[in-house]
């Protein structure tokens, strides 16, 4: 692990060497700054069974030359990506899926606090993504989605599919009509033999149903709202074992 001072963000001349940058190099530039000025989670899905790393990417060289993210919370999730000789990043930012690999992971230390710095991306793409890798959820191993909002009675409905943007419900009766543009905040993602996920909720859209012994039931899709570093960690540990 290396002692490393990195430059001030503020003081970027967007120069390599003497050579100008090119329109694409600063636009490449520019889609990595604004991941790290507005903290967005990116991800790792690393090989096997090692478990998924998930960071922010705290500071972009102007002049091309690295990249640094925080460590994961995960020890074993960070052992594994050093050890690799590159790695593929994907970020989901409203609409778009941003993804960059990266080489040569090394942990270091700025002032007090370690991370990872890995060479500048050679390559970063973005598009519109479809959407996020779903898993179902098996009827053995049940996911309760327990929800309130402002105005909105208490709802308990079941999870039929999880990822990394949302959970599509299911629930008999209804007891509650959810509509687009709800949003719940402080619900719960329950399994048994768990500690709940905390999540806020907003409902895209919603649909009528019917349950195996034909009983009405409304469907509904909802996007995470704000998820935090841990409980992106969390469902995509629980996605990983449910695909």
């Amino acid at each position: 692990m290396s002692d490393t001072t990195l430059p001030d963000t503020k003081a970027r001349s967007h120069l390599a060497g003497n050579t100008p940058l090119s329109d694409v190099e600063l636009a490449e530039i520019a889609v990595l700054d604004a991941l790290a000025a507005q903290g967005e989670a990116v991800v790792a899905h690393l090989d096997g069974s090692a478990p998924m790393f998930c960071s922010r990417l705290r500071f972009v060289d102007p002049d091309r030359q690295y990249i640094v993210v925080d460590l994961s919370t995960d020890a074993a999730a960070n052992a594994t990506l050093l050890a690799l000789p590159r790695v593929l990043f994907a970020a989901e930012v409203g609409e778009w899926r941003i993804e960059f690999a990266a080489a040569d992971p090394e942990q270091i230390v700025q002032g007090s606090t370690a991370a990872i710095r890995l060479q500048f991306p050679q390559v970063i793409s973005s598009h519109r993504r479809r959407e996020f890798m779903r898993a179902s959820v098996p009827t053995e191993a049940p996911l309760r989605c327990v929800a309130s909002a402002e105005g909105v009675d208490f709802i308990e409905a079941d999870i039929f599919d999880i990822s990394l943007g949302g959970i599509g419900i299911l629930q008999p009766g209804p007891n509650v009509a959810l509509e687009a543009g709800m949003v719940l905040k402080g619900c719960r993602i329950e399994c048994a033999g768990r500690d709940p996920i905390i999540v806020n909720l907003e409902v895209r859209h919603t649909g009528p149903a019917a349950l195996a012994d034909g009983r009405s039931a409304q469907r509904a899709g909802c996007r995470f709202l704000d998820l935090s570093l841990v409980s992106t960690e969390l469902i995509g540990q629980f996605i990983g074992k449910k695909s």
